[in-house]
């Protein structure tokens, strides 16, 4: 049992990292594979249909519905410019001096027609195309195509995944500003040289801390805590359980470990602070339902991605005793510690239950017996 199923967060020091670009609608590849990209390449573009918006012409003009394409303007399919004349009645009698007395229609949009309604005497109308690129993200390597959707950019790399983030892709320089993992990230430690960086810091983020990075122009934020006040106080509102990843905030955040005073995990913060100066991508895009999505920090090296046989050094074996865990649940919730035996038989809970157990030594030198089903495996 010592391979039983156990969820876990990612931190890997060197690891070949792939990422599938992909449109949300068929459009054109315009990379090809082999090519060799950086972070704002484009990889793909595409074009969203653009908003429909109705205006109701038979109401404008005084007519019954099935008269209005009889003064339209403008046909089916014609380009329109906000403000244009697209329907307008004639002068009674066709006389010039009464033109001042016709009724018009005017186009709200840029954009076309897209219909006419002779049932409800709406017309609706489409504005323009918008545009939509989906970039690299990484330094690295095209490895595969997919025709009119996107590609698979693939790179060697440190690899950290998250709890819990908002923003989305972005990437800067990395740059440590607090001394060890477990001093707060405050709004002392974050000056104009973190302009283009993603910072890191040990502990909680203050909201302070995160409106002092959007100010000096810092990309992101990668830190152990976030308060839910501190995250209320910075959007402006609850954000629920939805999706995160849209937010346009001016910096993207992501915390390795939780809400509350939590410090990031020794591993994690080492092998951040080993890789400063180099440049890092982050997303903080969460989903906790199901399809879960976990936002992360990248940090692409320089390095064949072909040679393959590397990886093996890397490879998880999962939950085995030296394992470095996290403990999910009460009383130990948060504490980090490694496994130094995994007993096979089933054990008396406190609760009376049964349940199969671990036995972990903190980093502090604590020992204690937790249920396996209470932790959560940091792979290496």
């Amino acid at each position: 049992m010592a391979h039983a199923y156990t969820p876990g967060l990612k931190v890997a020091a060197h690891e070949l990292i792939s990422k599938r670009r992909i449109l949300p609608l068929k459009g054109e590849v315009v990379a090809k594979v082999g090519d060799k990209v950086k972070p704002d390449d484009v990889v793909a573009r595409t074009y969203l249909p653009g908003d429909v918006e109705p205006i109701n012409v038979a109401n404008q003009l005084g007519l019954p519905p099935e008269d209005v394409a009889s003064f339209m303007l403008k046909k089916l399919g014609d380009p329109i410019a906000k403000g244009e004349i697209i329907a307008q009645t004639k002068p009674l009698f066709g006389l010039s001096f009464l033109k001042g007395l016709t009724n018009k229609s005017v186009a709200t949009l840029d954009g076309t027609i897209e219909s006419i309604s002779s049932v409800t005497g709406q017309v609706l109308q489409r504005g323009k195309p918008i545009p939509v690129e989906v970039k690299a993200y990484l330094n690295g390597e095209v490895i595969e195509v997919f025709e009119k959707e996107g590609a698979v950019i693939c790179s060697w790399g440190s690899f950290i995944q998250g709890i819990f983030g908002i923003g989305g892709e972005t990437h800067g320089t990395i740059k440590v500003v607090v001394p060890d993992n477990q001093t707060r990230l405050q709004e002392k430690h974050i000056t104009d040289e973190c302009k283009g960086c993603i910072i890191i810091g040990g502990s909680r983020v203050t909201a302070n801390a995160i409106k002092k990075a959007v100010k000096v122009g810092a990309k992101g934020v990668v830190t152990g805590g976030f308060d839910d006040k501190d995250l209320r106080e910075f959007l402006g509102y609850d954000i629920g359980v939805a999706i995160t990843g849209s937010e346009n905030l001016g910096v993207s955040l992501v915390i390795t470990e939780g809400f509350g005073d939590i410090s990031m995990a020794g591993k994690t913060f080492e092998l951040l602070k080993s890789k400063e100066g180099m440049m890092g991508c982050i997303n903080g895009a969460t989903q906790i339902r199901a399809g879960v999505i976990r936002p992360e920090a990248v940090i692409p090296t320089d390095g064949d991605i072909h040679a393959t046989d590397d990886s093996k050094k890397y490879q998880q074996h999962g939950l085995e005793i030296g394992s470095p865990i996290r403990v999910i649940r009460h009383p130990y919730f948060g504490d980090l510690g490694k496994v130094t035996n995994l007993p096979s038989p089933l054990h008396v809970l406190e609760s009376g239950s049964k349940a199969r157990i671990l036995e972990v030594e903190f980093e502090d030198g604590k020992r204690a017996i937790v249920p396996r089903a209470n932790v959560e495996l940091i792979e290496s």
